[in-house]
């Protein structure tokens, strides 16, 4: 079925939230470009202003740990003044209806948190860039006090411990936070309406993860295809919601949607 207006699309995905008892959205850089943050790929997106500089490079010069963060204060005003947008807001409604256990998020703008998820509610797969933590010892530090340092001294601040103090963010060729991996894996099985948000599920190492790589794969075979105009870049579903599954051992496939 295509739906070739909003309207339609909308009832359709409203069916499919009234019909699940357990939600998982998966959201990416397209939910909060309406919050006044670039999402990074696009023309005139983040990394066509500023290159991301590997992590190993990182580690390995003082110089790029000043550039890393030149770069990152340069983008404060963007960040330190975003704030949750409709679909932020949306998600937090459902969490507050019991419908949504939790949501897992590509992003790093902290803007699920503060449209009313309690930060053990969000799994973070890239981190999070409102503060910085030690890459040692892990010692969390508010970028405030980062700032203050790093305009004192003319070059990044080290930990008391004598590691590099870094934005939690993860970079490419760092590691990926296993228990949010292993969290977002469980949560994803435990759903029946698995909702992809402002995510293209192109970057890896999250978009390899088996659980919503089959989901992506489904895009373009399912039985609901909508493109509403309001929305990025396409909805689906696989249209199985008559069933309820309570656990992962269920049979009965999730319903899909991609925004």
């Amino acid at each position: 079925m295509i739906a070739l207006d909003t309207q339609t699309g909308i009832a359709r995905l409203r069916d499919l939230v009234n019909a699940a008892d357990v939600i998982l959205p998966f959201t990416g850089a397209g939910i909060s470009t309406e919050c006044g943050i670039p999402d990074f790929r696009s023309p005139g997106g983040l990394w066509t202003k500023y290159q991301p500089i590997p992590f190993d490079q990182f580690v390995a010069s003082s110089a790029m740990r000043d550039e890393s963060w030149r770069r990152r204060f340069a983008m404060d005003a963007q960040f330190s003044t975003a704030r949750p947008g409709r679909g932020h807001l949306a998600l937090a409604s459902l969490h507050r209806l019991g419908k949504v256990p939790a949501v897992v998020t590509q992003n790093i703008d902290n803007l699920h948190q503060a449209s009313g998820f309690a930060a053990d509610h969000v799994v973070e797969l890239h981190g999070n860039t409102t503060y910085a933590t030690c890459l040692d010892c892990a010692r969390r530090y508010e970028l405030t006090w980062v700032k203050a340092q790093f305009e004192a001294a003319g070059h990044a601040p080290a930990c008391s411990c004598g590691g590099y103090i870094k934005t939690a963010t993860v970079s490419f060729g760092q590691s990926m936070p296993e228990a949010a991996m292993r969290r977002a894996e469980a949560l994803c099985a435990a759903c029946n309406l698995f909702i992809v948000i402002g995510s293209s599920l192109v970057v890896w190492p999250a978009a390899g993860s088996p659980c919503w790589r089959s989901e992506a794969a489904h895009a373009s075979s399912s039985s609901t295809a909508i493109r509403p105009n309001s929305m990025r870049p396409l909805i689906s579903s696989s249209g199985r919601t008559s069933g309820r599954r309570s656990n992962p051992s269920s049979s009965i496939e999730p319903a899909r949607i991609f925004l």
